[in-house]
């Protein structure tokens, strides 16, 4: 489970694997999948078969050998771990546009925060951990079953006491009733955020913050003109990440010769004592190497805050 809540009310984290616990299992930097542990089970993959028994009672973040020899890490499932390894009903947020969503929605422990559309639950999952232990996160979605399933993984990763999934239209109908005036957070996903925001205005608390995501500039437009009427500060961002690679490797550098002018740079080959070569040894060093990582995420969407106007 991502959140246990032990009988005190208290966060707490279990830290060492039981039996049907979920378990992020780590193959290599590009491949993670999400395993739930039984007594029996058996995983299989590229390295071998690795048996779930021999997981149990073993801590988070464990190596374990599998009958070839091979290896992987069981590591805990955090917020930022599902993300990467759920499935994509819908297209997610990532770990960048919403670690500034909770910042910027203000979300503490205790909040009541209102979600539109539920999607995968990639958002969810990780406002369900700020408002723990004692807030609550209702998210709606249109679509039936991509509700259900996401109901199915909020009781997999142990949310559910956190966790409302809800079947509403929230475009066409607005937000229940019930929520007026007690929402400290409303967040939009919708392709018409516009329509949902009068409803929003009425859910929230005074002074209370929305935001709204959407991928094209002129979503944001329309609704930033929505916003005026009920809402002040109207601030728009674009999250944009570049990730960096660090590694280790081995380069060989070599003496400079007397008389040499300028330092040679680092060589890749040894220099040998063949006809033609002046038989200098190169030396060999780990050198940690830095680079930009070729596979950085560029534009997702646009993400638009306001606060709620105080009327005294």
């Amino acid at each position: 489970m991502i959140l246990p809540i032990d009988p005190a009310n208290k966060l707490s984290f279990k830290r060492f694997i039981k039996d049907g616990d979920l378990v992020i299992v780590y193959e290599r930097h590009d491949t993670m999948k999400a395993v739930k542990v039984s007594e029996d089970g058996v995983l299989q993959n590229r390295f071998g078969a690795f048996k779930h028994s021999e997981w149990i009672g073993k801590p988070f973040g464990s190596k374990v050998l599998s009958n070839k020899g091979a290896f992987v890490y069981l590591l805990a499932p955090t917020p930022e771990l599902w993300t990467l390894v759920l499935s994509h009903r819908t297209q997610i947020l990532y770990i960048a546009d919403i670690s500034f969503v909770v910042m910027y929605l203000e979300i503490v422990p205790g909040c009541v925060v209102l979600e539109s559309g539920t999607g995968s639950g990639s958002l969810t999952t990780s406002l369900a951990r700020a408002v723990a232990p004692t807030g609550h996160v209702y998210t709606f979605d249109f679509h039936e079953q991509r509700a259900a399933s996401a109901r199915e993984d909020f009781e997999k990763t142990g949310l559910s006491s956190l966790v409302t999934v809800g079947v509403r239209d929230i475009q066409g109908e607005g937000f229940p009733d019930e929520f007026c005036g007690r929402a400290d957070s409303v967040f939009l996903d919708l392709p018409q955020p516009w329509l949902a925001i009068p409803s929003a205005g009425k859910m929230l608390k005074p002074d209370g913050v929305l935001c709204s995501f959407s991928p094209c500039i002129e979503q944001v437009q329309r609704s930033c003109e929505a916003l005026k009427s009920q809402f002040t500060d109207i601030r728009t961002f674009e999250v944009l990440l570049r990730t960096y690679e660090v590694r280790q490797k081995i380069l060989e550098n070599c003496p400079v010769n007397e008389g040499d002018s300028i330092e040679r740079p680092p060589r890749k080959r040894r220099q040998g004592s063949a006809e033609g070569s002046n038989g200098t040894e190169c030396s060999s060093s780990p050198t940690v190497v830095i680079r930009p990582s070729g596979e950085a995420r560029g534009h997702t969407g646009y993400l638009t805050f306001a606060r709620l106007k105080c009327y005294v």
